[in-house]
């Protein structure tokens, strides 16, 4: 900005901002864009230069925030529906029934776990990471959870109640379930937020081989899980090739995922040395590559056992080239049934095994960046470091040269000092600093 006066970049950044502000008044919902609008009009009252561009650039902090706020309403008005459509299919039922009180406890619980965690998380850790992948792995993890209450309900009513020790059994279990599912959401919630640190390529890392797991362990067990493989469709020998891919990508996947992320970490100091940040990278892969695989097989699982009375074209892709019976479908959709608790350790170990393999991996990463960093080159693709970066210009420097103070400016600010839906310090936002950048 050398070969401009501080009078003719401040005019020229009041233009930019004046373009970013018309573009943000699109996405202000209808019934508040009149003021809207009407804060950006009041802009002329003000004197040029940067006395204007400062009013610009607060309205286009206080328009966006506006915009995020519809955006925020929007989500909590398709999780209400979702919950109003799980509720509607799981209480149906008589009152007096182990499978209608399940179903009904399972519901409510988990409706208020997925409303109330988010609250708790967003306080102690922060707001989601603004990433694409952190929002798909909390809309999709919500909405799997929501998927497998119904499931589970409806499977349980296929299912004769136990009777005496049998049924206290079973209520422990059915509270254990759900002890299980709130730690998932709280895990997600975690692993998705700024203050845990968990970096952007350990969860690209963890959410690849979870998926990859989960479409494997589907493969192999789509009918509750016994000691041997349940899917009908490969017999014999044809699924032993199925079941040691799951074994590796259960003990290899967390691993390798681990491994990637210590890789893929950046931080300053030696970096032959395993701190305390990169073994937490490598954990928080193993286990969201083990915890989605579970939660995937567990969802797709039980909603095919769920299923199977009610659709003819899912058993005909279950047993090709079968002409089953009533009495033979029945037989086999009521064993199916009695397999779909073996799903409940799959959820409990799966985490476990995750973060020991993570861990494991972590070890593998780090002998492979002392080995890339003695050879010369770097694990995250190699080169000469690049130069130090420029220092920051010093405060005040584009408002001394204009002679105006800062306080003059924040004062023009409408909302300068409020606290924003993600700024808990009340500082300069990122739209207001992209601006003057």
């Amino acid at each position: 900005m050398s070969g401009l006066s501080p009078g003719g970049g401040a005019i020229w950044l009041s233009r930019v901002a004046a373009a970013a502000g018309r573009g943000a008044l699109r996405l202000v919902p209808a019934g508040r864009r009149d003021w809207a609008e009407a804060i950006w009009a009041e802009a002329h009252e003000v004197p040029s230069g940067f006395r204007r561009l400062a009013w610009r650039a607060g309205g286009v902090r206080v328009i966006a925030r506006e915009a995020l706020m519809a955006r925020k309403i929007g989500r909590w008005l398709l999780f209400a529906v979702a919950a109003a459509l799980a509720t509607r299919a799981n209480w149906p039922g008589p009152p007096g029934r182990f499978a209608t009180a399940i179903a009904r406890m399972d519901v409510v619980t988990t409706v208020l776990v997925l409303a109330g965690l988010p609250l708790l998380a967003r306080r102690f850790l922060g707001p989601a990471i603004n990433s694409r992948l952190a929002r798909f792995l909390r809309a999709g993890g919500y909405a799997a959870i929501l998927a497998l209450m119904v499931a589970k309900a409806s499977v349980l009513r296929g299912v004769p109640a136990e009777t005496g020790p049998a049924l206290q059994f079973d209520w422990f279990a059915q509270i254990a379930f759900l002890v299980v599912i709130a730690g998932y959401v709280a895990a997600i919630l975690a692993l998705t937020a700024p203050r845990s640190r968990v970096a952007p390529a350990t969860l690209a890392a963890g959410t690849g081989a979870g998926i990859a797991l989960g479409v494997v362990m589907y493969a192999v067990a789509p009918l509750g899980l016994t000691n041997d493989a349940t899917a009908p469709w490969l017999g014999g020998a044809a699924i032993d090739p199925v079941v040691v891919l799951a074994w590796l990508l259960l003990l290899g996947g967390p691993a390798a995922a681990g491994a990637v992320a210590v890789l893929r970490y950046r931080e300053p100091g030696r970096p032959q040395e395993i701190t305390g940040v990169r073994i937490w990278q490598g954990g928080a892969a193993g286990v969201l590559a083990s915890g989605i695989g579970g939660l995937m097989v567990t969802v797709l699982g039980t909603g095919t056992v769920a299923l199977m009375p009610r659709a003819a074209w899912l058993r005909n892709v279950l047993y090709p080239g079968q002409h089953l019976l009533p009495a033979v479908a029945y037989s086999r959709e009521f064993a199916a049934s009695g397999r779909v608790g073996g799903y409940g350790l799959i959820l409990l170990a799966f985490p476990v095994i995750g973060l020991v393999m993570g861990l494991f991996g972590v070890s593998i990463g780090n002998s492979a960046g002392n080995s890339a960093a003695s050879s010369g080159s770097s694990p995250g693709g190699g080169g000469p470091p690049g130069p130090e970066p420029a220092p920051d210009p010093p405060d005040r420097g584009l408002a001394a040269d204009a002679g105006v103070s800062t306080d003059e400016l924040r004062g023009d600010l409408p909302g300068w000092n409020e606290e924003g839906p993600d700024n808990e310090d009340g500082a300069v936002t990122a739209g207001v600093a992209g601006v003057l950048a």
